[in-house]
């Protein structure tokens, strides 16, 4: 039988410094899992349909998968840098953005090696095998965008102080997501294509509609999980 210190002391243990580092491994875990699951869902393009068409954009919304799980990345990055702190949450972004290179050498390596069945193997080369141009254009929107957005919420914070959570979160997100838009869309179907010949370049009348229908969407998920932020905030600090 376990005695009550036992107990204590376990990996669900209800000391205050134990939950707040228990939120720590859950942020970065999120963190994590959104952008491996962004990078092995970029293959697919999806279309939501909107209620009005908008002009540019048009009557529905164009843009890789791997926008929806990436915008969590925001989320999770705020709440760490508002309970943590600025260098610890540019530690989580650099280490992160080294990450993505160990998930596209497994990606790679398993698609590089021999299958038994050539459909399945074909199935995965589709579903799985980013375009170069999609990984040139991501990996540099990633690091652009995501050390801007540290650098910004704090900036904010420095000037605020502890209040105006929301503030900090929707400009840092607002900003960082519009260069994370600029620069995937113009690398990855515009410079890289033009520069280097990988893939097809896109008009520019294409490439703005679908620059802007991205952002749209982005921005709308940056006003929701605000509340989120101050939840996962709040929690914590009291603890």
């Amino acid at each position: 039988m376990s005695s009550g210190s036992e107990t204590a002391d376990g990996p669900f243990a209800t000391d205050p410094l134990d939950r707040t580092a228990l939120a720590a491994v859950g942020l970065v875990t999120l963190f994590v899992v959104a952008l491996a699951t962004a990078q092995v869902t970029a293959a697919k393009v999806i279309a939501l349909p909107l209620p009005v068409g908008l002009p540019v954009v048009g009557p529905e919304i164009v843009l890789p998968g791997a926008a929806l799980a990436y915008a969590l990345t925001f989320l999770a990055s705020d709440a760490y840098a508002e309970l943590y702190g600025r260098r610890a949450a540019q530690v989580v972004v650099n280490v992160a953005f080294l990450a993505n290179f160990l998930v596209l050498a497994l990606v790679w390596s398993t698609l590089a090696a021999p299958g038994i069945d050539p459909e399945i193997s074909a199935a995965f080369d589709t579903a799985l095998g980013p375009a170069t141009n999609i990984v040139a254009g991501s990996l540099l929107a990633y690091l652009v965008s995501q050390n801007w957005d540290v650098f910004v919420f704090h900036a904010i914070r420095d000037r605020t102080g502890p209040q105006m959570l929301w503030l900090r979160n929707l400009a840092s997100t607002a900003t960082s997501q519009a260069l994370d838009t600029v620069i995937f869309v113009g690398v990855a179907f515009f410079l890289a294509p033009t520069l280097f010949g990988v893939g097809d370049p896109l008009p520019p009348a294409v490439l703005v509609s679908l620059a802007l229908g991205q952002y749209l969407l982005k921005l709308a998920i940056a006003v929701l999980d605000t509340p989120v932020v101050y939840l996962i905030v709040g929690a914590v600090r009291r603890e």
